[in-house]
C-alpha cells in the first residue's frame, strides 16, 4: 500500500511574506479611515493611531513567532490552543477559525462581485454569482498544488500593492484638482480625545488583522525556524508603510472633514480627485487587490479542516493531500462553505458572531506563551518572544480590553456567542474521534 501523501515543505520567506500582505490588507484600507477622521480630525492624531496599531500588531506578532517556531504545524493558532489547553480548546479555536475564515471568504468575494457589477454596468444581482465564480476558480487553481497556491498567492499580493501603491501616487499627483464642499463648522465633540482614540484604535486593529498568516503553513515552510518571524514582521513593516502611505495621500487630497464618516474613504477621495470617474478607479483598485485575500483565505482554511481532523478532531476524509500538497476535501469543503454563504446570505452574520471568538483565540494565544514558558521552560523555541513578558503581557491586556469591548459594543451577537460556547462542549464530546497526541515541539508529519 501506498504511503499517504503529506503537506510538503516547498514554501518559503516570499509566500510568507505574499500571504501576510494579502491576507491583511484587505477592504478595511479602503473603508476604515473615514471612521477614524471621525473620532480623530487632527491630522497628526489621525496619521498617528496607524503607527500605533502597526506596533501593536508588531508586539503580537512577536509573542505568535514564539509560538510558530515551537509547534511548526500547519493549522493556524488551532495548534496552540491544543496543546497549551488541550483537545477541548483545539476543537473549539480550529473549528470557530475554519467557519470564520470560509465566511471571510464569502465576504470578500462578494465585495469583489459588487465592484464587478458596477464597472460592467450588470444587474445587481449578478455580484453573488460572481463571486461564487470567483471561489470557483480560485479553489480548481489551488488543487492543482501548493506550488500553484504559493506562484497565485505572490502573484495576486503583488498586483494588490501596486494597485495601492497606484491609487496613492494619484492622490499625491492631483491633489490640487481636488473639489470638495467647504467643511461645515465642527460638531461639538461627544466623547474625550481618549475615549476617541480607543475606539479608533480598535477599527485601526481590527484592520491590521490577518499578519498571522504565516503560522497556518509552518511545516510547509522551508524554514519555518527563520520565516515564521521574519514573513510577519517583514510584511507587517511592508503592509503598515503602505497604510500609512494611504492615509497621508488621503489627508494630502482632502482635509480630515471631508473624510469624516464616509463609508468609503477611497471613494470619497477618488470622487473630489477625478469627479464621477472616481468610482470607478476605486472599484478597480477594489477588483485587483481583493483576489490576493480570496487566495489566501482559502488557504488557510483547508489547512485548518486539515489539521484539526489529522489531530482526530474533525473530518477524517479532510486529512487527504494530493501529490501536489494540497488537502484536496479540506480546500473543496471551505469552497463549498463559502458559496453556501453567499447563497443564503448568512456570511455577515457569522461574521459578527465570530469577532467574539477572533479576539478570543489571539487572548488564549497569548496566554499560551505565559503557559508553555512556565511549563515546557526546556522545550526548543527558535524564536523567543523580545521582551517577553512585557512584551507579550502588553498585547495580553490589550486583546482583553477588546474582547471586553466586543461583549458590551455587540451584546446581542455575544449572546449568541455564549450559547455557541455552551452546546460546543457536549459536540465536541460526541464527535471526537480517537485522541491523536499532539507533539511538544516539531512538525507533525
Amino acid at each position: 500500500m501506498s504511503r499517504p501523501q503529506s503537506l510538503l515543505r516547498i514554501l518559503g520567506l516570499s509566500f510568507g511574506l505574499a500571504v501576510t500582505v494579502g491576507n491583511t490588507i484587505g477592504a478595511g484600507i479602503l473603508r476604515t479611515p473615514g471612521d477614524i477622521a471621525a473620532l480623530l480630525p487632527n491630522p497628526l492624531l489621525f496619521v498617528g493611531i496607524w503607527i500605533v496599531g502597526g506596533f501593536y500588531a508588531l508586539l503580537g506578532a512577536n509573542a505568535l513567532s514564539e509560538l510558530g517556531t515551537m509547534l511548526p504545524r500547519s493549522g493556524g493558532q488551532f495548534i496552540f490552543a491544543r496543546h497549551a489547553f488541550g483537545d477541548y480548546a483545539g476543537f473549539f479555536v480550529g473549528w470557530n477559525d475554519w467557519i470564520s475564515t470560509c465566511a471571510s471568504i464569502a465576504a470578500i468575494s462578494l465585495v469583489i462581485g459588487e465592484s464587478a457589477v458596477r464597472v460592467l454596468a450588470v444587474s445587481a444581482g449578478s455580484a453573488a454569482p460572481i463571486a461564487m465564480l470567483v471561489v470557483a476558480i480560485f479553489t480548481i487553481l489551488l488543487l492543482r498544488g501548493a506550488r500553484s497556491g504559493n506562484i497565485a498567492q505572490q502573484i495576486t499580493s503583488l498586483a494588490k500593492a501596486l494597485a495601492l501603491l497606484a491609487l496613492i501616487a494619484a492622490c499625491f499627483v492631483f491633489a490640487g484638482r481636488a473639489h470638495v464642499a467647504a467643511p461645515s463648522a465642527p460638531a461639538a465633540a461627544r466623547t474625550s480625545v481618549f475615549v476617541a482614540f480607543m475606539l479608533a484604535a480598535q477599527g485601526v486593529i481590527y484592520t491590521y488583522d490577518g499578519w498571522n498568516g504565516p503560522i497556518y503553513f509552518s511545516e510547509e515552510l522551508d524554514d519555518p525556524s527563520r520565516q515564521i518571524p521574519r514573513s510577519m514582521f517583514y510584511g507587517l513593516l511592508t503592509v503598515a508603510v503602505i497604510y500609512l502611505l494611504t492615509n497621508i495621500a488621503f489627508l494630502t487630497a482632502v482635509p480630515t472633514s471631508a473624510l469624516a464618516g464616509s463609508q468609503l474613504a477611497a471613494g470619497t477621495v477618488a470622487q473630489a480627485l477625478f469627479g464621477g470617474r472616481g468610482e470607478l478607479l476605486v472599484r478597480l483598485v477594489v477588483i485587483v487587490s481583493l483576489p490576493s485575500a480570496v487566495n489566501a483565505n482559502l488557504l488557510m482554511s483547508s489547512r485548518v479542516l486539515y489539521s484539526v481532523s489529522r489531530d482526530g478532531l474533525g473530518i477524517p476524509l479532510a486529512t487527504r493531500v494530493n501529490a501536489g500538497g494540497t488537502p484536496t476535501i479540506a480546500l473543496i469543503s471551505s469552497a463549498l462553505v463559502a458559496i453556501a454563504f453567499l447563497a443564503t446570505g448568512t456570511f455577515e452574520t457569522i461574521i459578527a458572531i465570530a469577532a467574539f471568538f477572533f479576539v478570543a483565540d489571539y487572548t488564549l494565544s497569548f496566554v499560551a506563551v505565559f503557559v508553555l514558558r512556565r511549563r515546557e521552560p526546556d522545550a526548543p523555541r527558535p524564536y523567543r518572544a523580545i521582551g517577553h513578558p512585557w512584551t507579550t503581557g502588553f498585547v495580553l491586556l490589550g486583546s482583553l480590553a477588546f474582547l471586553a469591548s466586543a461583549i458590551v459594543g455587540d451584546r446581542r451577537n455575544s449572546v449568541y456567542a455564549l450559547l455557541i460556547v455552551l452546546i460546543s462542549y457536549p459536540v465536541f464530546r460526541m464527535t471526537r474521534q480517537e485522541r491523536v497526541p499532539a507533539p511538544s515541539a516539531g512538525p507533525y508529519l
